[in-house]
């Protein structure tokens, strides 16, 4: 007798990352994203582990988008011998391939660092994977546009939809079959925003028998004119009381839509024009891959970008790619804005700079974006006193402004909107949010529109 279709949840469930999702039809299997867990020291722990799956009876992974917490497991698969394709549209792959590079030439360098240093529980300190297991990764990817369907196993077709998230993010329709049983499963991945500044709204949600539904903002709203005048207030008290704004800003769009933001805000005359240092060799090269979209009219960028001359540059634009001159920026002696990555301030050239700026008064960090627990973000955004970094700890003197409507995530408003949109599911998963979010998410549904919303266990397999 053949099984019926099951989903197994190995990662995103009671966490905004490790996303991993493994769904299984007959004889075949495919894991829709492959994320790293990252913040607290449990969770990092997990990516240490024997991968949680038989690589063996894998067919297939498909990505949503290039964020490091739906992508950067992918090189610890394929240092375990797998060797399968990896679907993805061209923004996704063209982004993954940046993102992890960067992170396996992070993982060198710390665990170098750690070695030198002594600070490291282990001897020797070894990275997760290296750059060699990028390269054997990258050449796995097999591109799909957005709207196309195709069959990628036995009995599961694949297709595309605009998520609206990043550059190329998207949420996936599976179309399940076996005998006379076909059942569509769709995994929303991250959902953007309809007032994203770069990209368009994410398309509609197809009907579905099953929805895994992300849930990280599940319990909040964005105010947008809050955000854009916090932004501009900040950054107009911080000069005048002679300091720098530093944004540890996620390399891959937030960094775009931040200079997309403090260009407009030249423009209407709401802030200065500073020096604006975009200080991480990622954030760089998505940055081209971004104007490159622009440039060529993707259908994902909205349109009106590609009449401006460079919309991402708010005036006195510098790009900062080698680590000299960004060590002549953690004082950069005059009023500034860095944006560097990582967005979590977990690691890259943004640790160097808060260990500089947090204990100089006049200085601001300013936090835009979801900040996972156990992350130095969060701790920053929730009133530390002092910070851990390179084994030290840092006082944090500085002023610490969180803004999070910058978020390319979807708040709650939007989730449901999206969800709820389109024929109702037999069931519906919150996955990839803290326990509170998910929970809210879920109560929402089922009490305002009575859906089977429910908030999976880690590991927990169930059937479609």
């Amino acid at each position: 007798m053949t099984s019926p279709p099951a989903i197994t949840f190995l990662g995103g469930t009671a966490t905004v990352t490790g996303s991993k999702f493994l769904v299984e039809v007959g004889v075949s299997s495919v894991l829709v994203d492959c994320g790293l867990f990252q913040g607290l020291a449990p969770l990092r722990r997990r990516n240490w582990r024997p991968p949680p799956l038989d690589l063996d009876r894998l067919d297939v992974v498909v990505l949503t988008h290039a964020h490091l917490d739906h992508c950067g497991y992918l090189p610890v698969l394929v240092r375990n011998g797998w060797r399968g394709p990896i679907y993805a549209t061209h923004g996704t792959v063209d982004l993954a391939r940046i993102v992890l590079a960067d992170s396996a030439h992070l993982m060198m360098e710390d665990a170098a660092l750690a070695n030198a240093g002594g600070w490291s529980k282990h001897h020797p300190a070894l990275p997760l994977y290296d750059s060699d297991d990028v390269g054997r990764t990258v050449q796995l990817f097999r591109p799909l546009d957005h709207g196309v369907r195709r069959s990628v196993a036995e009995g599961i077709e694949l297709e595309f939809g605009r998520a609206g998230h990043i550059l190329g993010s998207a949420w996936a329709r599976l179309t399940l079959t076996t005998g006379n049983v076909r059942r569509d499963v769709v995994v929303s991945g991250d959902m953007g925003r309809p007032v994203h500044r770069v990209l368009l709204p994410p398309q509609p949600r197809p009907a579905c028998d099953v929805l895994l539904l992300e849930s990280t903002y599940g319990d909040r709203s964005h105010d947008d004119e809050q955000a854009s005048a916090a932004l501009a207030e900040t950054i107009c008290r911080t000069v005048e009381r002679g300091g720098s704004v530093l944004i540890p800003a996620f390399a891959v769009d937030r960094t775009e839509v931040i200079l997309v933001e403090l260009a407009e805000l030249v423009r209407q005359g709401r802030i200065p024009a500073l020096p604006v240092f975009v200080d991480s060799p990622m954030g760089l090269e998505s940055l081209r891959v971004y104007r490159q979209a622009v440039a060529k009219k993707w259908p994902e960028i909205r349109p009106e970008l590609s009449e401006m001359d460079d919309p991402f540059d708010p005036g006195r634009l510098a790009e900062l790619r080698t680590a000299e001159e960004s060590m002549r920026i953690n004082r950069p002696g005059r009023p500034s804005i860095i944006i560097s990555a990582s967005g979590m301030a977990t690691g890259g050239r943004v640790v160097h700079h808060l260990e500089s700026m947090l204990p100089h008064r006049e200085n601001t960090v300013l936090i835009v974006g979801y900040a996972a627990a156990g992350t130095r973000a969060r701790s920053l955004a929730d009133g530390a006193r002092e910070i851990k970094i390179h084994g030290r700890y840092v006082p944090v003197k500085t002023e610490v402004v969180v803004v999070d409507a910058f978020s390319a995530h979807a708040d709650k408003d939007e989730l449901v909107e999206w969800a709820v949109n389109s024929p109702e599911p037999s069931v519906t998963y919150l996955v990839h949010g803290e326990p509170e979010a998910s929970v809210s998410l879920a109560e929402r549904l089922h009490s305002e529109y009575g859906w089977c919303a429910v908030v999976p266990r880690d590991g927990e397999r169930v059937l479609v």
